[in-house]
C-alpha cells in the first residue's frame, strides 16, 4: 500500500484542520482503507484527534529541544501534549527559504532519532543542478545525508525537486524513477515522492517503480481533492 502524506504549510486554521482530520479519519473508517496516511498541519493546529491507527498527525518542524528560549519554536513538552511522535526534517523550504544549513537539519534529525520520532526525511535539488544530469543531481542529493543516521528504523525519505514543487511542473515519469531507483541502491527506505502530486496523476506516479507513496503540498488542502488521492491508490 502506498504512503499518502499531505503538508499543510501555512494553511488551514485550527478549526478547518479538525474538520478536515474528521473528515478523512470517516472516510478511512468506512472504506476499511489500509494505506498509511499522514497529516502535518500547521503548529497552532496540533490537537489530539481520534483516528484510526494507520492515519498519523505529524509536526512540520520543531527544533531540537523539550523547551526553553528560542522564540517562535516549539519543542517536545508543545508536541507531547498532542501525542505527536512523527515530524518532518529537510524540507526544500525550510533549507531555501528559511535558511536551515545541513549541519542545523542533522542536529535535529539526531534529536529527534534519539526521541523515537518517525521522521520524513526531505531531499531534492534545485533547477539548476537538474539542468547539470542525473550525476550533479545526485551529488547535490547525496550531500543531504551528511550527518543523517540512513540506517533509522523510522526513518522514510522523501524526494522532492525544487523546480517541481507547487509549480505544477511535475518530474516526468521517467526523472522519477532514475532518481528514486538511484537512492532506492544505496538506501533502503519506503521513499516518497512530492512536486505537484494531484489527484489526476498520482495512480500513475505511485506504480513507478521504487515509489513507496506521496508527500503532497497544495492538492492535499482541499479535503475532498485528497481523499480523492487516497482513493485513487487504496488497491496498489
Amino acid at each position: 500500500m502506498p504512503i499518502i502524506a499531505s503538508n499543510f504549510k501555512t494553511n488551514h486554521t485550527r478549526k478547518s484542520t479538525a474538520i478536515f482530520v474528521n473528515e478523512v479519519n470517516d472516510y478511512l473508517k468506512e472504506k476499511n482503507i489500509s494505506s498509511e496516511v499522514y497529516v502535518f498541519p500547521t503548529a497552532t493546529s496540533l490537537d489530539i484527534f481520534d483516528t484510526v491507527s494507520n492515519f498519523i498527525i505529524g509536526t512540520q518542524n520543531a527544533y531540537a529541544t523539550a523547551s526553553g528560549s528560542f522564540t517562535g519554536e516549539i519543542g517536545t513538552v508543545q508536541l507531547d501534549e498532542f501525542e505527536i511522535k512523527t515530524i518532518l526534517i529537510g524540507h526544500s523550504e525550510r533549507r531555501h527559504i528559511l535558511g536551515e544549513t545541513q549541519n542545523v537539519i542533522a542536529q535535529k534529525y539526531e534529536f529527534y532519532k534519539n526521541l523515537g520520532y518517525k521522521i520524513i526525511y526531505c531531499i531534492g535539488e534545485p533547477l539548476e543542478i537538474k539542468q547539470k544530469g542525473i550525476k550533479s543531481t545526485l551529488e547535490y542529493i547525496y550531500e543531504q545525508f551528511i550527518g543523517i543516521d540512513i540506517n533509522y528504523e523510522n526513518l522514510i525519505l522523501a524526494y522532492e525537486p525544487v523546480w517541481a514543487i507547487g509549480t505544477g511542473v511535475s518530474a516526468t515519469n521517467n526523472d522519477i524513477e532514475n532518481v528514486h531507483n538511484a537512492i532506492k541502491e544505496k538506501i533502503n527506505k519506503p521513499l516518497l515522492y512530492g512536486g505537484s502530486v494531484k489527484s489526476e496523476n498520482v495512480r500513475e506516479i505511485c506504480q513507478i517503480p521504487n515509489v513507496d507513496g506521496v508527500l503532497i503540498g497544495t492538492a492535499s488542502w482541499k479535503v475532498e481533492e485528497f481523499i480523492k488521492i487516497i482513493e485513487n491508490t487504496k488497491d496498489l
